[in-house]
């Protein structure tokens, strides 16, 4: 098992002819009571990474480590500046599966070897408050960085420095940090330049640090646009696999949304990328997108029919409703959280993982990429709206029924696309495909409440033919299924204003 939490530090190094043996008195830092020593502990840490350091490229760091209170291994996950997940799993001689599944989609089939190896004397002290709790522990660490060539553990270079390390306790006001720097920083002491010690001891021990991903150039052609953001559904994908396996909020919906806008591009500018490379690539997305999905949109239609069951008075409950909604909403659950694991593990999502990494790398480029953006980008964003513009009005003309649902549900499909496409011709095309895209997203989201309603009657018919089998009253089932016909009938009698507005915002 691996456990897993929010880690807020800053580092810092002396300034040159300041030393770090002493500490500035912190009692002074506003909020500190007491700064309590908490002894020396020597720890001894060996890092490590593929051999060609993919994860130190992505800021990613894994470690084997003994020594102090959290011996074990520990991958971390930047989140932000200062701030990563930590994510701890026991001692073992081996790196966990917890924590290989994590980094797959950096490390794909490559192997895990040690680079470095730091060898650290840290001398702990606690700032406490009045009570006693804590705020903050910082240390001054003295660290001697050992490079270890090949992954044979043999060390090819070596260097030493010292430097201070704040970490803010959890829970803790990330302004407690600002006070102590401000008391660090009248003591000598500025911010490392390295991000973390690994990063310090690939710079310091004979070797280059591995570069940073170079800069992308400014987009020029219609090409460099529409790459620009594949790239960037690419990055997304593959920095969200480990959130999604940790299930951190959204990451699920937000890989899915990535998996979309790609297909997306490559639909809407055929003329730019080849459809012949990018059309089997796009089936494999699409697949990926519904392994995504499977569960995810089971639950929002539960939070549905949940809170439209809250929203009835309790005269209109009749039976056991909310148990039969569990047991309906269970059985269609497959389980899939095992199964999603199953699916980043798989060979399947690795080749696609390659897939795109040879697209980005060598882009399948037709004649109109060089063209000017204004001109290439501008005529595939309106041949999406013209399509969207006859789904939309084919839906408007026809009778409510199933026809006008299935016609609405199309139509939504072409606004997410439309949108899409406007959000790689922003960069490009400014203000009319940024207002554009504001308008896709107003009207995907009345098509999708449309959408959503179709949904919900569908399953309460389902959930209420299972209640009639059992002898359960269908009453309240009926009730809510009234009520998704009047949201949906206001969907359609608001669609002809709403799109009107987006015309006249058009020119059209």
């Amino acid at each position: 098992m691996a456990d897993s939490k929010r880690e807020i530090e800053r580092k810092y190094e002396a300034d040159e002819n300041a030393g770090l043996a002493d500490l500035p008195d912190l009692t002074r830092v506003s909020g500190v009571s007491a700064v309590i020593d908490k002894g020396v502990a020597e720890l001894d840490a060996t890092y490590y990474d593929t051999a060609d350091q993919r994860l130190a490229a992505a800021s990613l760091t894994l470690r084997r480590r003994t020594g102090g209170d959290d011996a074990g291994w520990h991958l971390k996950i930047p989140v932000s500046d200062g701030v990563r997940d930590e994510i701890h799993a026991p001692l073992s001689d081996t790196v966990p599966r917890t924590l290989t599944g994590l980094l797959r989609s950096r490390v794909r089939d490559a192997e895990l070897v040690p680079v470095v190896r730091l060898l650290s004397a840290r001398d702990v002290r606690h700032l406490v408050d009045a009570s006693g709790g804590l705020l903050a522990e910082i240390s001054v660490d003295r660290v001697r960085a050992e490079r270890l060539g090949d992954g044979t553990g043999t060390s090819t270079g070596t260097a030493e420095w010292t430097e201070i390390e704040v970490e803010l306790a959890d829970d803790g006001d990330p302004a407690f940090l600002d006070k102590v720097e401000k008391k660090l920083r009248k003591a000598g002491v500025r911010r490392s330049s390295s991000a973390s010690k690994l990063a310090r001891a690939l710079g310091e021990t004979g070797r280059k640090k591995p570069e940073a991903p170079p800069v992308a150039e400014e987009p020029v052609t219609a090409g460099d646009h529409v790459l620009a953001y594949v790239r960037a559904q690419r990055d997304a994908i593959v920095e969200l696999d480990p959130a999604v396996r940790r299930d951190v909020f959204d990451s699920v919906h937000a890989m899915r949304v990535a998996t979309r806008r790609m297909r997306s591009a490559f639909r809407s500018y055929g003329k730019v990328l080849d459809r012949t490379v990018t059309d089997p690539i796009g089936d494999e997305l699409k697949w990926l997108a519904g392994e995504l999905g499977v569960d995810r949109d089971q639950e929002v239609l539960t939070e549905r029919l949940t809170g439209a069951l809250d929203e009835l008075p309790r005269t209109l409950l009749t039976g056991p409703v909310r148990t039969r909604l569990r047991t309906w909403s269970h059985a269609r659950r497959s389980g899939s959280r095992r199964h999603l694991i199953s699916v980043l593990d798989g060979r399947r999502y690795l080749e696609l993982l390659g897939a795109l990494d040879a697209l980005v790398a060598g882009p399948p480029l037709l004649k109109a990429a060089s063209g000017r953006p204004e001109k290439v980008i501008a005529t595939a964003v309106r041949k999406d709206f013209d399509k969207l513009s006859a789904l939309v009005g084919q839906a408007i003309e026809l009778p409510p029924g199933p026809d006008r649902d299935l016609a609405v549900h199309d139509a939504r499909k072409k606004a997410k696309r439309t949108r899409y496409a406007a959000e790689t011709a922003a960069p490009a095309l400014g203000g009319p495909a940024s207002g554009l895209v504001k308008s896709m997203k107003s009207l995907q989201g009345l098509l999708g409440e449309h959408q959503d309603s179709v949904m919900a009657r569908l399953a309460l018919r389902d959930v209420a033919t299972q209640a009639h089998a059992a002898g359960e009253s269908a009453f309240t089932y009926g009730v809510l299924y009234a009520r998704e016909e009047q949201a949906a009938a206001s969907v359609e009698a608001a669609l002809p204003g709403a799109w009107g507005t987006i015309r006249g915002g058009m020119g059209v």
